[in-house]
Formats: structure tokens, sequence, C-alpha cells
């Protein structure tokens, strides 16, 4: 089992910035690969970037291409996502899920555990 807290949500104006963290306790010594996703109301989950175990390889919807960026510390059980030039479409609620097996990082249903989700509320 792995718990998920994510952290770092908030209100910002548009065009400006917020990193979340997302911080895994439990069984950390296996080696999960690591993905944001986020979902407004009425609307499914949504794919935002995903993060090799070993942080050498990354992903990232294209919506959020250039202004995102995933990145993690293995050593803190810790992934990050920070959210630059942010757009009032960018608001929702943002989980972190973490992935133990191969597959596609892309699609929800891939992933094992999930936080509870932090908002994020871009003004315009």
């Amino acid at each position: 089992q792995v718990q998920l807290v994510e952290s770092g949500g908030g209100l910002v104006q548009a065009g400006g910035s917020l990193r979340l963290s997302c911080a895994a306790s439990g069984r950390t010594e296996t080696k999960y690969a690591m993905g944001w996703f986020r979902r407004t109301p009425g609307k499914e989950r949504e794919f935002v970037a995903a993060i090799s175990w070993s942080g050498d390889s990354t992903y990232y919807a294209d919506s959020v291409k250039g202004r995102f960026t995933i990145s993690r510390d293995n050593a803190k059980n810790t992934v990050y996502l920070q959210m630059d030039s942010l757009k009032p479409e960018d608001a929702a609620a943002y989980y972190c899920g973490a992935k133990r097996y191969s597959g596609s990082y892309y699609f929800p249903q891939k992933y094992d555990y999930w936080g509870q989700g932090t908002q994020v509320t871009v003004s315009s």
C-alpha cells in the first residue's frame, strides 16, 4: 500500500505560477512511476504529466507542454508539478497517482494509488 498526499494548490492569477507536491508514504521501496491528472466538475480525469521512477522519462499533455514541469526526488519520496504561465482553463482539482507496472502513462486506469487531490483556481 502507498499513501499519496498532494499539497500546494491555491488561488493564483492568470500568468502566475504554483508548485504542487505529492508526498508518498508506505511501501515506497517499490519503483513507482508517478503521474498528475486533473478533473473539473462533470468531466473525466485528464492526464497532465507523468514521470518514470528514475526520472529519466517525462510525458506531458499537449495543453501543458512548455508551461508545466514534472520532477521527482526519490530520496524524499516526493513528486512535484511546477506550473507556470497558468491559464483559467488550468483550474481543476489536481491528483497524483502511482503506477507499479509498465504500460501507458496516459490513462488513469493504469494507476494503482491516488491522492485526495488539491484544488487549483486561476483567476482571469
